[in-house]
C-alpha cells in the first residue's frame, strides 16, 4: 500500500511543480496516516485527490541545489504565485522580507507550523514597495535546516483555519527524522559588476559574503516510536552596497543595498508516546537576528546635520534586533474512535531599534550619536482541540470539528527621550505650546527653517503602549466521497473577537475524476481577516524625504483624536469571496495542473496617503501645529484579483540518467474597484489613496511570473538550471500620476552542479543570477530623488545585488 501511495504521489500530485524534489517529500520511514496535507483534515486524503491546489516543496532538495539560505527567498524563486523581495531603506522591513501569495497583502496569507497557527511579526510595513500598512509573518524566523517540507495551499481557507487565510495557507512541516546527524556549510559571495555604463558602483568587487552552517540531529526516544529532532543554524551576511555613481548622480542615498545581518536559530521537534493511546508532542523554536541597514544620507549642509559633528554629512545606521520564540505542546489520543488533538501554541516576536551614526539636530553639538529608539513586540497564545473521525457513509465520510481560544498582545516599547523629542534653544522639550522664537533654527536660513527633532534615520517611539484582545473560534470540516470518482467538502467556521465582534464563514469544494488521468476540481468560499492590533494602535511621528524635502508626518492610531477629528472610522474586518476552478491531468511521465482563481476583497485595510496640512480639518491644524502631513490605517479599498496557475512537469530517462523538467507560471491581475473615503474626506479620494499608493498595492506581485526548472541526475552527478521571468512593474514617483517609473521584465538564471562523493558527503557549486540581472535603472528618478528607496532602482522583483557564486558542502553520519 505504501509503495502504491508513493508512486501515485510522484506521478499525480499538484506538487509536480517540484517533481524533481518530491522523491524525499515523504520519507521512506513515514506512514501514510502520518502525512499531513494542508487544506484537508482527512488523514486518507493526499495531494493527488484534494479539490484545491496544493504544492508540496521538499526544502532539503531545493536548498541543496540553490544558493538560498532563507525561507522567503527560497520560495520566491520556487513558487510562481509566491512573491517576496529584499528591501533597502525601509526601516524595519530591511530585516524582514514582506511576502505575498497571489499578489494580496502579506497579512492575507496564514502561516502554520506543523498545522498550528504561527505568530505574526510585530513589525508593520511602512516604507518600501511591498506590504505598505500591512503586518505579516516572518518566515525567516524558521531555519531552513529544521524544515522537512512546505505545503502551500493556493486557495482561500478562512472557513477552515480562520483569519489571514484569504489568499491561502503556508504550512511549514518540521523535520521528524529519528536517527543520525545531517549538516551543511554554505559560502556565497556577490561578484559586483555594474549593470549600466558605470551607473552603479560598489565598495568592493566582492561583497555580500554569506556563511551558513546548520546541523540537524535526530534521535529515538524510548521504544514505541518516540523521537527528538533538533536543529541549530548560524547565518552571517555582509553588506552588498549598490550606490548610484556620485560622479554622475546626486542621489539621496549614498549607501543603498542589502543589509548586514547575523542570525542564530535553535528548533526542536519532539514526540513521545506516553501509552498506546496517548502521544505527547512538543515543538520549540528560538531565533535571534541582528540587522544593520543604512538609512538615507544627510548631507553636510543639510538641515538635519550638525557640521561640527559630521563635517561631510552622515549615513544613519538602523541596528535592529529581532528575538523570536515558539513553544507548542499537545496531546494526541482517541475518544470513542475520534482522533483528538489537544494543544497550546505560544509565540512571541520582539523587535527593537538601536540607531547609530546619527544625531538629534535640535541638541546641536551636544547631541549623542547613538540612540535607543525603542521597538515593538507581539505575543500570541492559542489553546484548542480538533477531533476527526471516519464514517462508512457512501464511499467514505470524514468529519472534523474543533475549537480555539486565542490571546494576542501588542506592545510599543518607548525609546529614550532624545530619540523622539525635539528640544528648544533652552534644552526643553518642544510641545504644541512652545513659542516659535524658542525653536532651534538653521543658522542663516531665509526663510527661517527649523531643525527636526528625534534620532535621524529612524525616530524613537514616544510612548509605552500595551493592548490586547482575545477571540474564540469553532469550526466543522466535512469531506464526503459520494462515489469513487466524486467527492465534496463543506466547512464552516464561527469566530468572535473581543474588539470588533463576530463573523461566520463557509467553504464548498468538489473534485470529480472524469478518467483515472483527468480530474476537475473547484471551490467557492467566504473569508475574513481581522485588523491586527498594530494596525489599530500603531503610533509614530517621523520625518521623511519627499522630492528632497523633509516633512514631519504623523501616523495616527485608529482610535486617536487626530483620526476621529479627520473622520477616519474604527477599523473592521476585511471580507472576501473566493472562487477557483481547474483540472489535473497525468500520464505518468507528464503531469499538468491548471487552476483559475477569483478573489474579491471588501474593506481591505491599507495605509492611506499623506494628507497635507491644508487638507486636514481646522481643528487638527490648530491642535497640532508641527504636523506637516498625517496618515492613517483605514478600511480604505475594495480589490478584485483574478488569475491562473499553470504547472507542467515531464520526466524522462535519458541514457543512464534522469531528466526532470518543470514549467510553472502564474498570471495575476489585481484592480482596485473602490476607494472608501469617510464622509469628511469625500472628494479627496486621490489623497486617501493616491495614484502612488495604488501603484504600490498593485505592484505587490508581477502580472506574470514563470519558472522553468531543468534537473539532470546521472550516477553521482547532478546538474540544475532554473530560469525565472518576472513581468514588468510600474511605480509612481512623488510628482503625480504621470511620474512613471517602469521596471522592465527580467529573467534570472541560476545554475548549479552537484557531486556525491559518497552516501554521506556531497558538494554543490553554482551561481545565482548567473548573467548579473538588475532591475531597470531609474536614471532620471534618482537624479530627482524620486525613487522610494533613494537608490538607482527600487527593491522590486528579483533583488538588486547582482550575481552570486556559492558552494554548499553537505554531510551526514
Amino acid at each position: 500500500m505504501k509503495i502504491k501511495y508513493l508512486i501515485a504521489l510522484f506521478l499525480g500530485s499538484t506538487a509536480a511543480l517540484y517533481s524533481q524534489q518530491i522523491n524525499d517529500t515523504i520519507s521512506k520511514e513515514a506512514k501514510i496516516e502520518e502525512v499531513a496535507i494542508t487544506g484537508s483534515r482527512n488523514k486518507k486524503r493526499t495531494v493527488i485527490d484534494t479539490p484545491v491546489p496544493i504544492d508540496v516543496i521538499d526544502i532539503k532538495q531545493v536548498s541543496q541545489s540553490t544558493g538560498q539560505v532563507e525561507v522567503n527567498q527560497l520560495l520566491q524563486f520556487s513558487a510562481p504565485s509566491f512573491n517576496s523581495n529584499k528591501q533597502s531603506g525601509s526601516d524595519g522591513a530591511d530585516a524582514v522580507d514582506p511576502a505575498t501569495l497571489r499578489g494580496l497583502g502579506p497579512d492575507q496569507t496564514l502561516l502554520l507550523l506543523n498545522g498550528k497557527r504561527y505568530h505574526q511579526s510585530s513589525l508593520i510595513n511602512l516604507f518600501g514597495t511591498k506590504g505598505r500598512g500591512n503586518t505579516g509573518y516572518d518566515m525567516n524566523t524558521i531555519p531552513i535546516g529544521a524544515i522537512k517540507r512546505i505545503e502551500v495551499l493556493r486557495d482561500g481557507a478562512s472557513a477552515q483555519y480562520g483569519s489571514d487565510a484569504i489568499a491561502g495557507v503556508i504550512n511549514v512541516i518540521l523535520n521528524d527524522r529519528d536517527k543520525g546527524f545531517e549538516g551543511n556549510a554554505f559560502y556565497g559571495m556577490n561578484l559586483f559588476k555594474s549593470p549600466g555604463d558605470k551607473d552603479v558602483v560598489s565598495d568592493h568587487k566582492i561583497d555580500g559574503l554569506t556563511f551558513d552552517f546548520n546541523g540537524n540531529l535526530g534521535t529515538k526516544i524510548g521504544t514505541k516510536g518516540g523521537f527528538g529532532n533538533f536543529t541549530a543554524e548560524f547565518i552571517n551576511k555582509e553588506y552588498a552596497i549598490r550606490n548610484a555613481n556620485p560622479a554622475i548622480y546626486e542621489a539621496p542615498r549614498q549607501r543603498f543595498g542589502d543589509a548586514k545581518s547575523q542570525n542564530v536559530y535553535f528548533f526542536g521537534n519532539v514526540q513521545l508516546p506516553l501509552s498506546d493511546n496517548l502521544i505527547f508532542y512538543s515543538r520549540q523554536g528560538f531565533s535571534n537576528r541582528n540587522t544593520h541597514a543604512y538609512a538615507w544620507t544627510r548631507g553636510a549642509n543639510d538641515d538635519k546635520n550638525i557640521p561640527e559633528i559630521y563635517p561631510n554629512g552622515f549615513n544613519p545606521i538602523e541596528n535592529t534586533k529581532i528575538t523570536d520564540f515558539t513553544f507548542d505542546n499537545g496531546l494526541k489520543f482517541k475518544v470513542l474512535d475520534w482522533d483528538v488533538d489537544f494543544y497550546n501554541a505560544f509565540g512571541s516576536n520582539r523587535f527593537t531599534y538601536e540607531i547609530d551614526n546619527t544625531l538629534n539636530a535640535t541638541l546641536g553639538i551636544k547631541s549623542p550619536t547613538s540612540f535607543n529608539a525603542g521597538g515593538h513586540s507581539l505575543l500570541q497564545n492559542t489553546t484548542g482541540f480538533n477531533a476527526t473521525k471516519q464514517f462508512g457513509v457512501l464511499e467514505g465520510l470524514n468529519v472534523a470539528f474543533g475549537s480555539e481560544f486565542r490571546y494576542e498582545q501588542f506592545q510599543i516599547i518607548k525609546g529614550e527621550e532624545a530619540s523622539y523629542a525635539a528640544y528648544d534653544i533652552n534644552g526643553n522639550i518642544v510641545t504644541n505650546d512652545t513659542p516659535k522664537n524658542l525653536l532651534v533654527t538653521v543658522p542663516g536660513s531665509d526663510p527661517v527653517r527649523y531643525r527636526p527633532g528625534g534620532s535621524q534615520g529612524f525616530p524613537g517611539y514616544a510612548l509605552d503602549l500595551n493592548k490586547n484582545r482575545n477571540n474564540f473560534a469553532a469550526y466543522i470540516d466535512t469531506e464526503l466521497d459520494i462515489t469513487k470518482k466524486w467527492m465534496v467538502s463543506v466547512a464552516g467556521r464561527f469566530e468572535n473577537y473581543s474588539d470588533f465582534g463576530s463573523t461566520i464563514n463557509g467553504k464548498f469544494a468538489t473534485r470529480y475524476a472524469v478518467t483515472p488521468q483527468f480530474a476537475l476540481r473547484g471551490s467557492v468560499s467566504t473569508g475574513f481577516r481581522a485588523p491586527s492590533l498594530a494596525q489599530k494602535y500603531y503610533d509614530l511621528q517621523f520625518t521623511n524625504f519627499q522630492g528632497n524635502q523633509l516633512v514631519t508626518i504623523q501616523l495616527a492610531p485608529n482610535n486617536s483624536d487626530i483620526a476621529t477629528l479627520t473622520g477616519i472610522p474604527p477599523l473592521k474586518q476585511e471580507t472576501s469571496l473566493n472562487g477557483s476552478v481547474g483540472f489535473t491531468f497525468n500520464t505518468g511521465k507528464f503531469t499538468a495542473t491548471v487552476d483559475g482563481y477569483y478573489i474579491k476583497v471588501k474593506n481591505r485595510i491599507v495605509l492611506t496617503g499623506n494628507f497635507p496640512r491644508i487638507d486636514l480639518p481646522i481643528e487638527v491644524q490648530e491642535k497640532y501645529p508641527f504636523i506637516d502631513q498625517a496618515q492613517f490605517f483605514s478600511n480604505a479599498i475594495d480589490t478584485r484579483t483574478k488569475g491562473v496557475d499553470i504547472i507542467l512537469s515531464y520526466n524522462e530517462t535519458i541514457g543512464s540518467g534522469r531528466l526532470t523538467a518543470t514549467l510553472a507560471g502564474n498570471y495575476n491581475e489585481m484592480e482596485i474597484t473602490s476607494v472608501n473615503t469617510s464622509d469628511k474626506l469625500k472628494g479627496k479620494e486621490d489623497t486617501y489613496l493616491s495614484a502612488r499608493e495604488r501603484a504600490f498595492i498593485l505592484s505587490s506581485a508581477p502580472k506574470t511570473k514563470v519558472n522553468l526548472n531543468l534537473n539532470y541526475k546521472i550516477s553521482k552527478f547532478n546538474a540544475n538550471v532554473q530560469l525565472v521571468r518576472f513581468h514588468q512593474l510600474t511605480l509612481i514617483g512623488y510628482n503625480g500620476p504621470d511620474d512613471y517609473q517602469t521596471y522592465n521584465a527580467k529573467v534570472t538564471t541560476d545554475l548549479s552542479f552537484g557531486y556525491d562523493f559518497s552516501k554521506n558527503i556531497s558538494l554543490t557549486i553554482g551561481s545565482k543570477n548567473l548573467f548579473n540581472r538588475y532591475p531597470t535603472l531609474q536614471r532620471e528618478a534618482v537624479s530627482a530623488g524620486n525613487t522610494e528607496s533613494g537608490g538607482i532602482f527600487d527593491p522590486v522583483q528579483m533583488g538588486f545585488s547582482g550575481r552570486q557564486a556559492f558552494a554548499r558542502f553537505n554531510f551526514r553520519f
